[in-house]
C-alpha cells in the first residue's frame, strides 16, 4: 500500500485535527509512519494522538500552532529539531477559506487565507526541503483543490490561493525530482470536513461531498507513484478536464451562478 512507503519514518501533517488532515494522519499511522501533528486545536490533537497510538503503536508528537501567525512555521521547525526528528514527509494540508462577496468580506480573514494557504506553506517547505535534498530522500504533499483550476466567484481569495499551491507544487516537483524528492499537489473537490462550515458556505451548496479518507488515500497513492498532481474522484477529474476545453470566462460565469449567495440571487431576481 502507498502509506507503507513511510513506515518507520517521520511525517509532519499540518491542519491535522480534522477533515483531510486527520484522515491523512490515520492513513500514515496505519502504514507505520511516526507523526508530528499540528493544528490550532490542542484538545483535538491530543484526542487524535491517543486514538492513533492505541490503534497503530506509532510515535506521535503534537504541537498546537496557528499558521495564520507568521512565526508559526519556524516554531514548528524548532520543535522537530529540538527532538532530533528528521521529517521525511511534509504534508502541507492546513487551509482556510471564506464565502461571500469580496467587497463585503472581512479584510483580516482574506489576508489570513493568503498567510495560511500560501505563505506558511512556502515557509514550511523552505525549512524542510533542504534536509530532504541533502538526504536524497523525502516527499512533500501539498493539499490544493479543484478550485485551483479556475477563478471562483464568492471564494476568490481561496481559489487563487489554491492555484498558487498547485503551480508551486508542479514547479517544485520538477525541480527536485532528480534529488530523490517527490512533490505532489492533491486536488480534491468538496470534501466531508469542517471546511465548508468554517468558510461560511451555505448548506445547500455542500451536497455530494467526497469522504476525507478516500481523498487521503488517493493523495498518498499519487505521491508514492511520483505523480506531480492528482485530482481526487472521477467526477472531479472529469470536471477539470471538461473545463480545459471551455472558455475561461464561461467557466467562471457558471461558477458565479452556482455559488451566488441567496441575497444576491434575490436582488437580481427583483432588480433591487
Amino acid at each position: 500500500m502507498a502509506n507503507d512507503l513511510w513506515r518507520g519514518k517521520w511525517a509532519l501533517v499540518t491542519g491535522a485535527s480534522s477533515g483531510i488532515g486527520a484522515a491523512l494522519a490515520e492513513e500514515l499511522a496505519a502504514g507505520g509512519a511516526h507523526l508530528v501533528l499540528t493544528a490550532r486545536r490542542a484538545r483535538r490533537l491530543a484526542k487524535l494522538r491517543g486514538k492513533l497510538r492505541a490503534a497503530h503503536g506509532v510515535r506521535i508528537e503534537v504541537l498546537p500552532a496557528d499558521l495564520a501567525q507568521p512565526n508559526a512555521p519556524a516554531e514548528i521547525a524548532a520543535f522537530t529539531q529540538e527532538r532530533g526528528i528528521a521529517i521525511d514527509l511534509l504534508v502541507n494540508n492546513a487551509g482556510i477559506g471564506s464565502y461571500g462577496e469580496f467587497r463585503a468580506s472581512d479584510r483580516e480573514r482574506e489576508l489570513a487565507i493568503v498567510q495560511v494557504n500560501c505563505s506558511a506553506m512556502v515557509h514550511l517547505t523552505r525549512l524542510y526541503l533542504p534536509g530532504m535534498v541533502e538526504r536524497r530522500s523525502g516527499a512533500i504533499l501539498i493539499v490544493s483543490s479543484t478550485a485551483a483550476y479556475q477563478g471562483v466567484p464568492y471564494m476568490a481569495t481561496y481559489a487563487a490561493s489554491k492555484g498558487f499551491g498547485l503551480l508551486f507544487a508542479e514547479a517544485l516537483a520538477r525541480e527536485v525530482e532528480h534529488h530523490g524528492v517527490r512533490v505532489c499537489a492533491l486536488c480534491p473537490g468538496p470534501t466531508a470536513s469542517e471546511f465548508m462550515k468554517a468558510a461560511g458556505v451555505p448548506d445547500d451548496l455542500s451536497a455530494g461531498l467526497e469522504p476525507a479518507d478516500r481523498v487521503a488515500r488517493e493523495g498518498l497513492r499519487a505521491l508514492a507513484a511520483g505523480e506531480h498532481t492528482v485530482v481526487s474522484g472521477f467526477t472531479n477529474w472529469l470536471g477539470v478536464e471538461v473545463q480545459r476545453m471551455v472558455p475561461r470566462r464561461l467557466v467562471t460565469s457558471a461558477a458565479e451562478m452556482l455559488l451566488r449567495p441567496p441575497r444576491r440571487r434575490k436582488s437580481l431576481e427583483t432588480g433591487k
